[in-house]
């Protein structure tokens, strides 16, 4: 049986890898890093209600010095939750989502029924090897997903987790004279998501979305607007 998602996008997918791939050559050696964001595969699911799951964990390494910013967990949570949201909306407009705020207001009126979308699991498909969703979090997915689409709804789109890293230093490629600088930026995000056909309990898309940014939502929006590419 083929997948509508994997499918249709498998192909822009590795079109997009390779494009990547010629851009960061440039004629010379190619200079190894992270596997380009793949797009969202938002042409197989246009027109369908598609579940947005809150971020369940951030974390940033303590070079950063971003004490600041993202002490208060559940208000960099809230606010990573909301760039999310914006740039889905603005980018990808032709997909039904349902938003965390929404999912929130489905598990409070099923109480004992429907899991509190906030504290599921869901940091646990960040995983690169997994595939296949382990219970309880298959079968709060389901639930979950279930109530808030009326019965009707398949997928949901989880961001796993959101971890932000100081940018390395670009490799200089062979027979390049001039030194080389690292990004002028604070930190790259990485922002890993996943797919899920609550049906099936298995991740049918998945990635890690980067951007990097002078502060922790710059950084994400630039990460998000990686997976869909060809807007400004």
């Amino acid at each position: 049986m083929t997948n509508p998602l994997k499918d249709r996008y498998l192909w822009r997918w590795a079109w997009t890898a390779a494009m990547g791939a010629v851009l960061a050559c440039g004629g010379k050696r190619p200079v190894q890093g992270p596997a380009p964001a793949a797009p969202l595969p938002t042409g197989g699911l246009a027109g369908q209600q598609v579940s947005v799951l809150p971020l369940t964990l951030v974390a940033a390494e303590e070079e950063l010095h971003w004490d600041t910013s993202l002490a208060d967990r559940r208000a960099a949570l809230a606010r990573a939750d909301s760039v999310i949201e914006a740039l889905l909306r603005a980018r990808a407009p032709e997909v039904n989502w349902l938003f965390p705020d929404e999912l929130r207001r489905v598990a409070r009126r099923a109480p004992g029924v429907a899991p509190n979308p906030d504290q599921m699991g869901t940091a646990l498909l960040r995983a690169e090897n997994l595939s296949v969703i382990p219970d309880p979090l298959r079968s709060q997915l389901r639930t979950l997903v279930a109530l808030a689409g009326g019965g009707g709804g398949r997928y949901a789109l989880v961001p796993a987790a959101l971890v932000y890293r100081r940018p390395s230093a670009p490799e200089k490629a062979s027979g390049d004279t001039g030194a080389e600088h690292a990004p002028p930026h604070s930190a790259t995000a990485e922002l890993s998501m996943a797919m899920v056909d609550v049906r099936l309990g298995r991740i049918e898309w998945r990635t890690v979305a980067r951007g990097d940014g002078d502060d922790p939502w710059s950084s994400l929006g630039r990460a998000m607007k990686s997976v869909t590419p060809g807007l400004p």
